[in-house]
């Protein structure tokens, strides 16, 4: 099921892992909408100084979350942060000269990623190393915490929109 405007519809009934995934898909499709038909340049348009945030920056730093969380702690890969070498997840925001096609082409690998990791996994149970924290921590954990980034950027990303073009909803 879709919403009216074609993201997917989370389930209103269901078990709690087709629920976290249900919601983390709607999100990241909301993502996706909120830049839908806008320039590279109006995609870089930033918020207000000194603020960098962007949307082209928003998806720049949901793919380096999606990396960290799903392929670096859930599956212990060893694999580097796409734009923040030194794990400044802000770095991320610095979108000049970054272009819709790179931003997005990373974004949707890691989204793609990440659900065949999380597809995978035997349970929510399943845990993974966060170095950051130094505590072992679960996939149910990952799926919330990135449905709370995701909604928390995605209230930005609708500041965002409305500032350039003018464009409100859900």
């Amino acid at each position: 099921m879709n919403t009216p405007d074609e993201r997917p519809a989370p389930p209103l009934t269901g078990g709690e892992r087709e629920m976290l995934r249900g919601f983390l898909d709607f999100h990241r499709a909301t993502l996706a909408m909120k830049c839908e038909g806008l320039s590279d340049e109006q995609l870089r348009q930033r918020s207000s100084p000194p603020s960098t945030l962007s949307l082209l920056g928003l998806v720049r730093h949901m793919a380096e979350v999606e990396r960290t969380w799903f392929r670096r702690v859930i599956d212990g890969e060893s694999v580097p942060l796409v734009w923040s070498a030194e794990g400044d997840y802000q770095v991320a925001y610095d979108d000049a000269g970054s272009t819709r096609a790179e931003a997005f082409a990373a974004w949707q690998t890691e989204v793609e990623r990440s659900r065949r990791i999380e597809l995978a996994a035997e349970s929510l149970d399943v845990t993974g190393y966060q170095a950051r924290w130094e505590a072992d921590v679960s996939l149910r954990l990952v799926m919330l915490h990135l449905i709370h980034e995701y909604a928390r950027h995605n209230g930005h990303a609708d500041f965002l929109r409305e500032a350039i073009d003018g464009v409100v909803g859900a």
